[in-house]
């Protein structure tokens, strides 16, 4: 009996040593994932992130007072943008910038956060016909809350190159592609917002400056950001 609850000690005691390894290596490997621009930011605490769809542009007096106070924060923090194309597919060219080190993806980015939103599964059903199958939308109601429409308007009009990203499609984003996502905003009262995936570890950051309610661009540390080719300028206000 004295030999069965000494091992059953100390396997407990390996337990909870391999548990406090586990969450070590874990905490370290979440920290990685914010690379330079995180650790220029690592003393902003972040908002929580709600999901709302687009709701207004801001007049053109608040919105160069927006822009400019993010740019004194890009200089306060040692960060650069690398501006993308404001065609309506800022949001997607962003994301796909920090993914895949390119903005021309963002085609298939919306269609991967499209998918996630509306999250068609096909599953095959009884032969009745020669192919017959049921769609399921398992992730409807991860999303659906915060849309103040009809659903499947919502989604189709968002499959559309140059519909507007919003905040309910970074959500999706960060589901989909298991990514933080984390944006330095030009709100007065919110500076840095996080955006977390749902029930997933996240395994990358992605950070994209936020011109709030205007554009997205893909973030990076000063003496870190890559040269591209410039896109064609778009003017939103000016």
């Amino acid at each position: 009996m004295g030999e069965s609850s000494s091992s059953t000690s100390r396997s407990s005691q390996n337990d909870t040593e391999d548990d406090r390894m586990i969450a070590v290596v874990l905490s370290e490997e979440y920290a990685k994932l914010d690379g330079a621009v995180g650790t220029r930011l690592s003393n902003l605490a972040p908002v929580p992130h709600v999901p709302r769809i687009n709701s207004f542009i801001p007049n053109i007096s608040d919105a160069r007072m927006d822009h400019q106070r993010l740019l004194d924060r890009l200089k306060i923090y040692g960060l650069r943008e690398l501006i993308v194309s404001g065609d309506g597919n800022c949001q997607f060219r962003a994301i796909s910038d920090q993914l895949y080190k390119s903005p021309e993806h963002h085609k298939y980015v919306r269609r991967e956060i499209v998918k996630q939103v509306q999250c068609v599964s096909i599953c095959h059903v009884e032969k009745i016909e020669p192919v017959r199958f049921l769609i399921l939308k398992d992730h409807r109601s991860l999303y659906e809350y915060y849309v103040p429409m009809k659903y499947t308007q919502y989604c189709k009009e968002m499959a559309n190159s140059g519909e507007w990203g919003d905040h309910v499609t970074l959500q999706a984003a960060a589901d989909k592609f298991a990514a933080k996502i984390c944006l330095l905003t030009s709100f007065r009262d919110t500076c840095f917002v996080e955006i977390t995936p749902l029930n997933r570890v996240p395994k990358c950051a992605l950070w994209l400056s936020f011109w709030s309610e205007v554009h997205y661009n893909s973030l990076y540390a000063f003496q870190g950001a890559p040269v591209r080719h410039k896109p064609n300028k778009k003017h939103w206000l000016f």
